[in-house]
């Protein structure tokens, strides 16, 4: 692997290899976006790509037929639009037949009520795009009336996600069918679940218990994810949990992954309860050889895990021994390959508790487990970024400087982008480590990261390269890294605000422009203009060397302008640099 190298997802375009985590979030998410407008174009304009030029023709890559077929009133053109989750049509059409007395059979009854009960009876995404097509074609007159409300409800519901109304389609349906099965009442158990209805998920199971119907394991699944919504105390909790768990074993259903990482998500909001039954949960899914998921150790770190001193020094050790022999495939949506859906992502939760324990050992562990077989698929391009952050500030806390460099080498910026917190613990690495002759690379790399105007990374920056003296070669170095930021300094643009001087900054810089006999640079440039300007006052170190510095080039008039400044600022040092002055200094009549 090239270590210079972007993301592979970034190599079809040298033009967009992004140069730091904002421009890698960025073009992977215009990336993605060019991708959904072309499904949008073939949804919304299938006309245009009806030509079927492969020979032969290859289904899984022709677009989808996504308007209806079948015209009028019957049971196959309400399966057609089922099919097609058409929420809106399905249901008119559904209630044309009832209207006309048509029988509809069960199944595919069944059929509407879970198309109703995923999308919580609201519409589908083609729907949705063809209702915002509509508001766009409607008058100005009624967009002052009727789009402010519109907007406001979409983006109450885009925050809450859509919720269960009271006798919605989905009820009303239910409750017109004249026979219904098992299946019916838990497609709605389940719909009332996803979309918040615990309440009424009960009172329908209890329906199904009634009338001797049995549940699947799914609708299980769903209802034990519910129980924390149902009871507010912890041991009640745990208590309806087993409740369910009880009637699972009287009905003959046989738990899965999902029945036990439900009931562990839900254990993670009864306090010590939770604690304590989680381990027999665990216990009991390897009595049954059921192989635990990311979640399922994700779920177990939350329960366990509550700060350095109050974690048990065993747990995340435990979890560690089962990870790091696993090639994990997703199983569960907790598991982490959607970002929206879990935020606790098993790596980088691990990776903070590492952070928080300060043990190197641990994350190496971690890291190499995270690289097995496809385990890093897990993180998403941010998270994955995040992951690799967090591991290079623990090496850098506690890694020697040769192995923090290697570590940094190759892995910036192939595998991730250092955040400026990174750069900031890179360099009093390299300060504990009295490395500093390495901080001219590391400048280079802040200029094409974007972190050239990050004001604490440029004091720190200054200031270690300007607190000692070094060999000739590197304080060159040190001289034109100074030159460069004041140049940064200098920049204006329309989009860049101009970045304010400090009087250590400007101390810092004539220090180093000092050091390398470039008397000119660092007095006009810095000390008499800056220093005036800003209102600040010179330190002493700064003061003798630009003075030695005078004294080296044989400038006596800066010297003068020097003990000037010192008078003018009404420093006591002002004495002590005159008097040095008449007798390092040849000086003319003019001049004394």
């Amino acid at each position: 692997q090239d270590p210079t190298a972007a993301h592979y997802m970034f190599q079809d375009d040298p033009f967009l290899m992004p140069r730091n985590a904002a421009n890698c979030r960025l073009f992977s998410l215009s990336k993605e976006s060019g991708r959904n407008a072309a499904k949008y174009i073939i949804k919304e304009f299938p006309q245009y790509f009806d030509k079927i030029f492969a020979e032969p023709n290859v289904p899984c890559l022709m677009p989808e037929v996504l308007t209806p077929q079948i015209e009028g009133v019957s049971e196959e053109a309400l399966k057609e639009r089922i099919h097609l989750r058409r929420v809106k049509d399905s249901v008119d059409l559904f209630d044309q037949l009832v209207q006309a007395g048509t029988p509809v059979s069960l199944e595919t009854t069944n059929s509407l009520l879970d198309l109703l009960c995923f999308y919580g009876d609201g519409e589908s995404t083609l729907e949705k795009e063809e209702g915002q097509k509509e508001d766009l074609e409607e008058p100005e007159v009624n967009a002052s009336e009727q789009k402010a409300p519109k907007r406001q409800l979409q983006r109450g519901s885009q925050l809450f996600g859509s919720r269960w109304r009271e006798n919605n389609n989905a009820e009303r349906i239910f409750k017109i069918m004249p026979e219904r099965n098992a299946h019916s009442y838990c497609t709605m158990i389940r719909g009332m679940v996803k979309h918040g209805a615990s309440a009424k998920a009960y009172d329908m199971y209890m329906d199904l218990l009634n009338e001797r119907h049995k549940a699947d394991v799914h609708t299980f699944n769903a209802l034990i994810t519910a129980v924390p919504y149902l009871k507010e105390r912890f041991l009640e909790r745990w208590e309806l949990a087993k409740v369910f768990l009880n009637h699972m074993a009287q009905q003959g259903v046989q738990p899965n992954l999902l029945t036990f990482n439900a009931l562990l998500k839900t254990l993670r909001r009864c306090g010590g309860v939770g604690r304590h039954m989680s381990l027999l949960v665990m216990k009991e899914m390897e009595a049954l050889g059921i192989e635990p998921s990311l979640a399922t150790y994700d779920h177990l770190l939350f329960i366990f895990y509550r700060g350095v001193d109050l974690c048990p020094p065993g747990i995340i050790l435990e979890v560690l021994d089962d990870v790091e022999k696993k090639s994990f495939t997703p199983q569960d949506p907790d598991d982490g390959m959607d970002f929206n859906i879990s935020d606790d992502l098993h790596c980088l939760s691990l990776g903070e508790k590492c952070c928080d324990l300060k043990d190197i050992k641990l994350a190496y562990r971690l890291n190499k487990a995270m690289e097995k077989g496809d385990n890093w698929k897990f993180l998403d391009i941010d998270r994955l970024n995040a992951y690799w952050s967090k591991f290079f500030s623990l090496l850098c806390m506690m890694e020697q400087i040769d192995v923090v460099l290697k570590w940094y080498k190759e892995m910036s910026p192939s595998v991730f982008y250092p955040t400026p917190k990174n750069i900031l613990d890179l360099l009093q690495a390299l300060d504990a480590a009295n490395h500093l002759e390495v901080i001219p690379s590391v400048w280079e790399d802040m200029k094409q990261l974007g972190f050239s105007r990050r004001q604490d990374l440029l004091e720190e920056l200054l200031s270690l390269m300007s607190r000692e003296q070094h060999p000739e070669e590197i304080q060159l170095a040190f001289a034109k890294c100074a030159e460069d930021i004041k140049a940064v300094h200098e920049q204006t643009g329309r989009e860049q605000a101009p970045l304010e001087w400090t009087g250590s900054m400007v101390g810092h810089v004539a220090l180093l422009f000092s050091r390398v006999g470039r008397t000119q640079d660092a007095w006009y440039v810095n000390m008499m203009e800056r220093f005036q300007q800003i209102n600040r006052i010179p330190t002493e170190q700064v003061m003798d060397e630009f003075f030695n510095c005078a004294k080296q080039t044989n400038c006596p008039d800066e010297a003068i302008k020097l003990v000037k400044l010192a008078e003018s600022f009404g420093l006591p040092s002002s004495q002590r640099l005159k008097s040095r002055m008449e007798k390092e200094f040849e000086l003319s009549e003019k001049q004394k």
